[in-house]
């Protein structure tokens, strides 16, 4: 089975990882491509096909290992691995590159619920180390005054804003955004569905059928397509006895006739798919609970506020003194003022000093009655800890502002 190569793709880690190996006077070349795109668009597929075309040899690291119980040791492996890479290039005179799939998802910060960890931060000031210092990388505890091989380092993502800025920077991170076009998506799927034999007419007809779908779409619809035989398999073999069958069987695999690949079947079958999509996108229950637990956040503190309320011998009612100081009161005024939603996020006393802060509430405020009240009831509830004050761009996906406002001993700021 033959697949396709995007052009635009192919040329740019062809031109990225060359350069990487060339010596051109004078001329200051980034370290890491970073491919990202929408999700589902086979940046990963795509990047192994280049490798093979090309010969080159790849050291692997998930954005899952780039948080670790330890704190460093993400940090050692990313250094540990790009040194092992260089020393491929020197024994095997080929080259090599080192991947980091889905950096976004293990560096990234998406938003005030998301954790920023001591890891974290070391995956990003390691990797801004070498890429300024691409042969003079070393472990900690450990000095080598030899150069090792300039390593490329590619990595993948689907949203590259949510990393640290100066990580990214151009002279760092060539940056690759990758959004195949009409033509490069009938090259994918003509690839995919190759040996069942559709003519060019109709990979164009379906990939125009489902012309806003990602190339995965039509990978699973393959797959959907041989369910009906399955279904029909296990019902034969009965489901008590069809993990003995399939398991370490003595009867081996279980082979299947070629299903029905015309094109109206897929067609049908994609748009169950679609189908699907939009369920998962319409029902939205994740909103709906988050706005339960937030009015259920709420309610204490108002119960709280009206049996603290006192009738004077006027028969006038006395508001409660609020727990929030003025200056945190015009602070969040000012916040919401600009266009700007609320985060509150609390640590003790330990995790105070790696940074490990975590968010007190499910959902961004956009309400100044409500972030007084809510305010007030993490001070409250974590009356024993650190409480911060954020300031969230919700346009950017960015922090504007951070500030404490309890400390462990009660004071306020």
């Amino acid at each position: 089975m033959s697949y396709y190569i995007a052009p635009s793709f192919l040329d740019k880690l062809a031109v990225h990882i060359t350069k990487n190996f060339l010596n051109i006077p004078g001329i200051r070349v980034p370290l890491i491509l970073g491919i990202h795109g929408r999700k589902g668009e086979g940046k990963t597929f795509q990047c192994e096909l280049v490798f093979e075309k090309m010969g080159i040899e790849v050291t692997l690291i998930s954005g899952g290992e780039l948080e670790s119980p330890d704190a460093g040791d993400p940090a050692r492996l990313i250094r540990l691995r790009y040194r092992e890479t260089a020393e491929l290039i020197k024994v095997r005179g080929k080259m090599c590159v080192l991947m980091i799939n889905d950096l976004d998802a293990g560096a990234g910060r998406f938003d005030e619920g998301t954790q920023y960890t001591v890891n974290t931060q070391l995956v990003n000031a390691t990797l801004m180390n070498i890429a300024d210092n691409p042969t003079d990388v070393q472990l900690p505890g450990s000095y080598d005054s030899n150069p090792i091989c300039r390593v490329p380092i590619i990595v993948t993502g689907n949203d590259f804003s949510t990393l640290y800025a100066p990580l990214i920077r151009d002279g760092r991170m060539d940056k690759f955004y990758w959004q195949p076009n009409r033509d490069d998506k009938v090259g994918i799927v003509g690839g995919i569905f190759e040996p069942d034999g559709l003519s060019p007419r109709e990979i164009e007809e379906l990939v125009d059928t489902f012309i806003n779908q990602s190339i995965d779409f039509f990978s699973a619809l393959r797959s959907r397509i041989y369910d009906e035989q399955i279904r029909e398999f296990v019902h034969q073999i009965g489901f008590e006895k069809i993990s003995q069958r399939v398991v370490n069987s003595l009867e081996g695999s279980p082979v299947f006739k070629k299903p029905n690949f015309s094109l109206s079947h897929l067609i049908e079958a994609g748009k169950l798919m679609v189908g699907e999509q939009k369920r998962v996108e319409t029902s939205q229950l994740v909103d709906e609970y988050n706005r339960l637990n937030r009015g259920r956040n709420y309610q204490p503190v108002a119960q709280e506020q009206q049996i603290s309320v006192t009738q004077t011998p006027t028969n006038k009612q006395v508001q409660p003194n609020t727990h929030l100081t003025l200056e945190t009161q015009e602070q969040i005024r000012q916040i919401l003022s600009q266009g700007y939603t609320i985060g509150i996020e609390h640590v003790d006393e330990r995790r105070f000093r790696t940074g490990s802060w975590q968010s007190c509430i499910n959902t961004h405020i956009d309400a100044h009655s409500d972030a007084i009240s809510t305010m007030e009831s993490c001070l409250a509830e974590y009356s024993g800890e650190y409480v911060r004050l954020v300031g969230i761009d919700p346009k950017a996906k960015r922090r504007v502002i951070e500030t404490i406002i309890q400390r462990p001993n009660n004071k306020m700021n």
